[in-house]
């Protein structure tokens, strides 16, 4: 690390996913924009739509991409933000009511009506994630994002809580460590991807944020700027390449190849002319078919996916709410036409997310595949920097596991929401 006056702070964020593992490395500049310095991935065999189930495989694959992204960077990292993802996370909301002292409200109010509300029955197998802050009241007054300074004698907070099964995240707090890294903290992956694709405008007019991945599809709902849900869509690029596989009998990995560099989700955007050529299975000749035939069986897919995710927003409620529509992000929002069929399912508008507002190596993560592990970084930095606010001065240790993280969430402003 540079030793020159501002201490270069170096951050990590580390999005163990089904299909791969990503670890982006950033360094953050003076003027607090996040620099990528480093990037590494390695395919990973050891996670099942979000869920450990090798760990021998994952804390290899965490190793490898860890070794590619400070080869790439020339920094040496020590911990990591990681992404948690999966079925097993589930979120609620919660409410919770304090006096006010001196009539009027300062941060130890915030930090105690969060505590309130952070008091409800937890199950002893899950663990607490994140408590997200949707709105405060003061006296019955709603809709105060930032109470600080206001006067009256009763605030109320809403909150959003969002848990996780102790057990897959124990998997993947083992599986990091392993690999030798300490966790800055756990983060659910979709709040992630949010963070780095999503603009301002877009979080006050509601929005539903997609991260199609390779195992799953995870979904984050924002309205008015905070967080109203999360859910998970067990479908994702596997399952499109599976069909690939069967539908057109060729490998799994050139199956992944053809959807990659051929593949289209509306069969009417290809051309009767064109063709691609597909490797026969077992040392069969490889045969060439028109590209429309490969369209079709990735369409059916597709088609059920996106009815899958517009389900999950039906079932949401919260419809009337996303007024800037629908973010797809994530390696697998990447297949051509799938924005187009989106628009045509879903009813609302839809666009593909890329991270944003970082500088360095922005031409290596400016796809959807990095958005979890950018998003991560600025995750990071939001949370280092209302840290350095509170010690001034003072050496912030933040690789303080678990209970360290609860207590690090307490402290809500200058958060991502």
């Amino acid at each position: 690390m540079s030793t020159s006056k501002p201490k270069m702070p170096l951050l990590a964020g580390l999005d163990i996913g089904s299909t791969k593992v990503c670890l982006v490395i950033g360094t953050v500049n003076p003027d607090g924009k996040i620099e990528i310095v480093g990037v590494g991935t390695a395919p990973n065999t050891g996670i099942r739509q979000g869920v450990v189930v090798n760990i021998e495989a994952t804390t290899e694959s965490i190793k490898k991409a860890k070794e590619e992204a400070e080869l790439m960077s020339g920094y040496s990292i020590s911990e990591a933000w990681v992404g948690v993802a999966g079925t097993h996370i589930t979120s609620f909301d919660s409410k919770g009511m304090v006096a006010i002292k001196n009539r009027e409200v300062t941060a130890s109010e915030i930090e105690r009506v969060i505590e309130a509300a952070k008091a409800v029955n937890v199950p002893a197998d899950r663990a607490v994630l994140h408590v997200l802050p949707r709105e405060f009241k003061v006296d019955g007054q709603d809709g105060i994002t930032d109470p600080i300074g206001m006067s009256g004698v009763r605030l109320e907070a809403n909150v959003h809580i969002v848990t996780g099964s102790q057990s897959a995240l124990n998997n993947s707090i083992k599986c990091v460590e392993k690999a030798g890294l300490k966790i800055s903290g756990l983060v659910l992956s979709q709040l992630a991807s949010a963070t780095s694709v999503i603009s301002n405008d877009e979080k006050n007019l509601g929005v539903c944020v997609v991260d199609m991945g390779g195992g799953a599809c995870n979904a984050l709902y924002l309205v008015n700027g905070s967080v109203a849900h999360s859910s998970t869509i067990p479908v994702g690029g596997q399952h499109f390449t599976h069909d690939v596989a069967i539908g057109l009998r060729t490998p799994q990995f050139a199956a992944e190849d053809l959807k990659k560099k051929h593949g289209c989700a509306m069969a009417s955007m290809v051309s009767d002319a064109e063709t691609v050529e597909v490797e026969g299975v077992g040392g069969r000749k490889a045969r060439v078919i028109p590209r429309k035939d490969l369209a079709d069986v990735i369409e059916a897919r597709a088609e059920e996916t996106m009815n899958l995710i517009a389900n999950d927003i039906r079932m949401s409620g919260l419809v009337p709410m996303l007024g800037s529509g629908i973010v797809l992000t994530g390696g697998a929002s990447q297949l051509d036409g799938l924005t187009e069929m989106g628009e045509f399912i879903f009813d609302i508008p839809v666009r593909r997310g890329v991270p944003r507002e970082i500088g360095g190596l922005t031409d290596v993560v400016k796809t959807g595949e990095f958005a979890v592990a950018v998003g991560l970084l600025q995750y990071g930095l939001a949370q280092r920097k209302d840290l350095v606010q509170h010690t001034q001065q003072h050496e912030v240790n933040l690789g303080e596991s678990i209970d360290g993280l609860t207590r690090k969430i307490k402290d809500f402003f200058g958060q991502v929401f």
